[in-house]
């Protein structure tokens, strides 16, 4: 089946998920990750009406890392919960995050610390885009994005076998990384 821009649609929900990386002073890093739940109409739950266009999520994750990908601190924040005075009491849990590594089991960790009822779904949801956000962020401030003109070096680019794009058997690679092609 094929989308069909014809028909008409009406929007239901919207969910917005945006991070940003900071680079401090003190050579660490913040990441801040926000989502937003909003609704195409009133939308009635057993709390209330939530109207159209209110947030019925409104959630920030916070962490500090250094440039190992270690979190060194962490918190959360819930602006707008569909019941309060409920949902914002888990946020003090999300410091189970500091000690983690972004890139060393990270997601299999939070699963076992924050899934299910040891967490908000939605900020747990959050910690999911914390990995590739720092190392997009990281991409070449911390680390060496090399060109092809650098292939002399002994050390694979981090950035190879991250996706099926940059896979060391695919086209990619073949063209930019040659010294790594096979």
């Amino acid at each position: 089946m094929t989308r069909n821009v014809d028909v008409h649609k009406e929007l239901i929900h919207t969910r917005s998920i945006k991070t940003q990386v900071f680079r401090r002073d003190d050579g660490l890093w913040e990441i801040e990750a926000y989502l937003l739940d909003t609704k195409g109409k009133d939308f009635h739950l057993a709390s209330g009406v939530k109207k159209q266009g209110e947030p019925i999520h409104e959630m920030k994750l916070w962490v500090l890392i250094d440039t190992q990908f270690n979190i060194l601190d962490a918190s959360s924040e819930s602006l707008a919960v569909p019941y309060e005075g409920s949902c914002e009491r888990i946020n003090g849990d999300y410091k189970k995050l500091i000690g983690l590594n972004l890139v060393q089991g990270f997601r299999k960790s939070v699963h076992s610390l924050l899934s299910g009822i040891q967490g908000c779904s939605h900020i747990t949801e959050l910690c999911s885009v914390l990995p590739t956000t720092a190392i997009q962020a990281f991409a070449g401030e911390v680390i060496k994005i090399r060109d092809h003109a650098e292939q002399n070096s002994e050390e694979m680019p981090f950035q190879l076998n991250r996706c099926h794009a940059l896979r060391t058997d695919g086209e990619v690679v073949k063209k930019y990384h040659p010294k790594w092609f096979g």
